[in-house]
């Protein structure tokens, strides 16, 4: 999976691609556990690109809303492709998460 970050004053924006799952884990959250501060409690998760979650993958997102609800932020997820939306609300994990289109799809 490839993790490019940006890091704007008060947010942070994570763009992912490829496949999420255990084997990926440890460097998700290497890359993105430092983002979430007290001054930039909002991390925008951009998942349009991810063709595949397994449960560790969620279990990361969700510890990540966690941190983040901590310093009363959240997490955002971000246009997520059909499979991760899919996961998402068979899960009813959706319901934890503010989920944006940002392409202005209907």
């Amino acid at each position: 999976m490839i993790i490019r970050t940006e890091i704007e004053p008060t947010r942070r924006l994570v763009h992912l691609v490829g496949r999420f799952d255990a084997h990926e884990c440890p460097g998700f959250r290497s890359a993105v556990t430092p983002l979430v501060t007290a001054e930039a409690n909002v991390i925008h998760i951009d998942l349009s690109q991810v063709a595949f979650v397994d449960s560790t993958a969620l279990a990361e997102l969700v510890r990540l809303q966690k941190a983040a609800r901590a310093l009363d932020g959240e997490v955002i997820l971000a246009d997520p492709s059909d499979p991760v939306r899919v996961i998402l609300e068979i899960t009813a994990l959706a319901e934890m998460f503010t989920i944006i289109d940002t392409t202005g799809a209907p």
